[in-house]
């Protein structure tokens, strides 16, 4: 016979028991998705989420003012799905990344708040999913109790190749981010901002929650990244996010040099990104950031430097060596 455990270790095991015996509570997932104008890419979407080997418990789509045919496409699958549920949303102002977007999510979690589930999604609807990949994302939080957010790595087409978007470890897809219910009530849910795609990575470090990408978790983006307000307007708002977040002076320089020779256009992305991060700091404004939830991000940054050019240096003795 084995040792005894202690009482609250008993009560612990029990409860471990209980939601092993209860996976499929365990493995409940929303998603949330606002869309506006997608009817080349949201059958897509919509075909790879209903051919999930883990089905959603629910799916909030909140169409925000589409003129083309998704609207219709979307009624269609409504028609066929009971847990899919289509919410039309009329609005006069433009649609910008993190503005209308965000709060079209928000309204989206309000209606789904008060649900029993483990996980909600902010899921676009220009994406194509293997069919394994909310299965295997969950896998991936119920191994780490820490993991806060996830999502896996998303590939683009570049002259006919399917190519993968590298990013930070620490950073998550934008397009397919995964909350874990808790991280997401301790973060208090997402700013509205463009910054949004940042700030959630920052506020739940900092509340030691930990936030990653899985390369080996790979979808398609169908549409390229900044396709949808321009690449020049694009670059402004990635300086404007780099403001607001309080990220650091050594690493913007790099970033921008970066920008500059291998961005598009050729020397005025990095030119427009400084313009965006310029046009916040002349205007005074406020950050969204704590000072503590910024040195948390440049902490970050900085750790981005010091492994890039300790790779640079590594590659480079392997190269003498040969």
């Amino acid at each position: 016979m084995g040792p005894r455990l202690p009482v609250r270790r008993k009560i612990h095991a029990f409860e471990g028991a209980l939601i092993f015996m209860h996976d499929t509570r365990h493995d409940r997932y929303i998603l949330i998705t606002p869309v506006k104008d997608e009817e080349k890419y949201v059958e897509a979407t919509l075909r790879s989420v209903v051919a999930q080997t883990l089905r959603p418990h629910r799916w909030i789509i909140l169409d925000d003012g589409s003129r083309d045919a998704t609207p219709e496409i979307l009624r269609r699958y409504a028609l066929n799905h009971d847990w899919i549920q289509v919410v039309r949303i009329e609005r006069d102002a433009s649609r910008l990344p993190g503005s209308a977007e965000i709060q079209a999510f928000a309204r989206g979690y309000e209606m789904v708040a008060g649900d029993d589930f483990d996980f909600v999604v902010k899921l676009d609807c220009d994406l194509e999913l293997p069919p394994d990949y909310f299965a295997n994302l969950c896998e991936r939080f119920h191994a780490d109790e820490t993991l806060g957010l996830a999502s896996g790595m998303y590939l683009e087409e570049w002259n006919g190749q399917w190519v993968p978007v590298t990013m930070p470890d620490y950073h998550v897809a934008g397009a397919s981010k995964m909350y874990r219910k808790q991280c997401y009530i301790d973060i208090g849910g997402l700013v509205f901002s463009r910054a949004w795609d940042t700030m959630d990575e920052i506020r739940a470090l900092s509340m030691g929650w930990t936030t990653r990408n899985f390369p080996e978790l790979q979808f398609h983006h169908l549409k390229k990244e900044g396709s949808g307000i321009g690449t020049l307007r694009t670059n402004v708002m990635h300086g404007e996010i780099y403001y607001l977040t309080g990220g650091g002076g050594v690493f913007f320089i790099l970033k921008l040099l970066d920008r500059s020779l291998r961005g598009k256009p050729f020397l005025i992305a990095g030119s427009a990104m400084l313009w965006g991060y310029l046009k916040c700091w002349l205007s005074g404004q406020p950050r969204l950031v704590r000072d503590s939830e910024a040195k948390i991000y440049r902490k970050m940054l900085n750790q981005r430097i010091r492994t890039g050019v300790s790779n640079m240096f590594r590659r480079t003795m392997q190269r003498r060596e040969a």
